[in-house]
């Protein structure tokens, strides 16, 4: 997603929306509960790097992708119940959280193959991916290019085009908070925690130019797929939501009432719930 192409890696961002009802939970980010014991947890060297991961629970296997910036710890609330009958993959993309990165170009197709290996070294064939931003991204670059891989995808937050990001975003508090809160986490959990300006920096390069996927690239996906966003989104412009899922025969658009870019954290109930419908039915 392009978010920092023009702003290099700074990280204080002015707050020019106007202020929020307290009721309006889209207005801010809960804090998400601690992660549960994992099953399993550790590194995998994948693509020359060291990719930290995560497992919980049994059953059908249901992987988690983070968004730009974040780790596999915003997930906790999905975690939390799909681990009741779902062997539940999280990790943190490269260069994000506990995982590592290298002086290769991010891109899409890059981190895409991260996960893939992922999958192949816990010796898992086929998932439901649940991805937000560059998770949704992620995941519907493997539905275009592997999609043997995937039972059903559920995309919420993405773009297929860099014009599909709401020029606006950066001026947006809760996005500033959550730049904030991320840069707080790289601090605490990465192996390089004084490089997250670094990070920021050549992840932004992939932003710039990343995804610029064709219409008939999109239209291409088989796999049964969710497109969602919730109705107070402040990344992606809500048309191109909908162009997304106009694109992919047979997809369902979910918008998600009162939440922004993190859906999943501001309802958590509601967001599991439209998870389950598709990976569950």
């Amino acid at each position: 997603m392009r978010l920092f192409a023009s702003f290099g890696f700074a990280l204080t961002l002015a707050a020019t929306t106007q202020p929020a009802r307290a009721e309006d939970r889209w207005a801010s980010i809960p804090a998400p509960p601690p992660m549960p014991t994992a099953v399993a947890s550790g590194t995998a060297e994948v693509n020359g790097i060291k990719m930290y991961y995560a497992t919980y629970g049994a059953g059908n296997p249901v992987l988690l992708i983070q968004g730009g910036l974040g780790n596999a710890d915003v997930w906790s609330n999905q975690v939390i119940d799909l681990a009741k009958d779902h062997l539940v993959i999280v990790a943190d993309s490269r260069g994000h959280g506990r995982s590592t990165r290298t002086a290769e170009p991010f891109g899409y197709d890059l981190m895409s193959s991260d996960y893939l290996a992922l999958l192949d070294y816990l010796k898992v064939d086929k998932v439901d991916l649940v991805g937000w931003s560059d998770g949704g991204i992620i995941g519907l670059d493997i539905a275009m290019h592997h999609p043997e891989r995937l039972k059903h995808l559920f995309a919420q937050a993405a773009n297929i085009t860099t014009d599909g990001v709401d020029p606006n975003v950066m001026n947006d508090k809760v996005f500033g908070d959550y730049i904030t809160w991320m840069g707080q986490d790289y601090a605490k959990l990465s192996p390089t925690p004084d490089q997250y300006d670094a990070f920021v920096t050549q992840i932004s390069e992939m932003w710039a130019s990343q995804p610029n996927w064709t219409d008939a690239e999109v239209s291409a996906i088989t796999v049964p797929t969710v497109v969602a966003a919730g109705d107070h989104d402040q990344a992606i412009l809500r048309a191109h939501t909908e162009k997304i899922a106009s694109l992919i025969k047979g997809s369902k658009l979910e918008i998600l009432p009162e939440t922004s870019h993190f859906a999943m954290m501001q309802d958590p109930a509601g967001y599991n719930a439209a998870v389950r419908a598709l990976i569950d039915n």
